[in-house]
């Protein structure tokens, strides 16, 4: 998986579950941390994205 998306869902996977793990104490409320921080991660990586795609270096 060397792909720019792929590597991105890595990323924002292990970093939620690290993030959530020390936030929060009991797994239930790790789980819903971790669900929500993951899919913060992707949608602003998306939209940064679709913003970046019109200022092209």
């Amino acid at each position: 998986m060397t792909s720019h998306l792929g590597l991105m869902l890595l990323f924002a996977f292990f970093v939620s579950l690290i993030f959530a793990t020390i936030a929060e104490d009991t797994p239930a409320e790790q789980a819903k941390l971790g669900a929500r921080m993951f899919g913060t991660f992707m949608a602003a990586a998306m939209l940064l994205g679709w913003v970046l795609r019109l200022f092209p270096l």
